[in-house]
């Protein structure tokens, strides 16, 4: 799977269930993000078990203590997954090259320091809330979707998908090796 550009990474603040962040990251896993993270989380790898992939091992994860400890790279906007009347819904999100998407706990909402903290909120077209995990998964399918190199989807059942662009930035340059 190709992304385009940028990088995201995807985070939970105040969980309490390991198996649901465990399912969270080794999702997170799958679909390429670049770092996981937790703020005043109850998490532990070893509790877990839902995380076959053991995805802090294999990418970047920080544990952060609480929201003042947080630290993003530079440029990254946080997306805030949230059921708000305000938020966007997510078929109609376009989402950041550099993102860092942030859902809240099982049984509440993201705190309204976090929300402070947001560049944009989003929301799954959803009647009630879904488990973390599944949002989660969700909005990063919807991510590589619309920054990933795949074919544009048809417009009917009988349609086929419409190829990829030839790429536009000239022949490559051949260089040779000189003393």
């Amino acid at each position: 799977m190709a992304i385009s550009r940028g990088y995201f990474g995807i985070g939970v603040e105040g969980i309490s269930k390991p198996m649901n962040a465990g399912n969270l990251f080794r999702t997170a896993n799958a679909f390429g993000a670049s770092f996981v993270f937790t703020i005043g989380a109850e998490y532990s790898v070893r509790k877990a078990r839902s995380d076959t992939s053991v995805a802090p091992k294999n990418i970047p994860w920080y544990d952060y203590d609480d929201l003042a400890g947080m630290q993003l790279p530079k440029g990254c906007k946080i997306v805030g997954v949230e059921l708000l009347d305000e938020a966007t819904e997510l078929p109609s999100f376009f989402h950041p090259l550099s993102a860092a998407y942030v859902l809240g706990r099982e049984r509440g909402s993201l705190s309204p320091e976090m929300q402070e903290k947001c560049d944009y909120f989003i929301k799954i077209p959803t009647k009630f809330c879904l488990n973390v995990a599944t949002a989660g998964a969700i909005v990063m399918y919807d991510r590589i979707v619309t920054h990933g190199r795949f074919a544009r989807r048809p417009a009917g059942e009988l349609g086929t998908p419409e190829p990829l662009k030839a790429h536009v930035q000239g022949t490559p340059i051949k260089r040779r090796k000189t003393d």
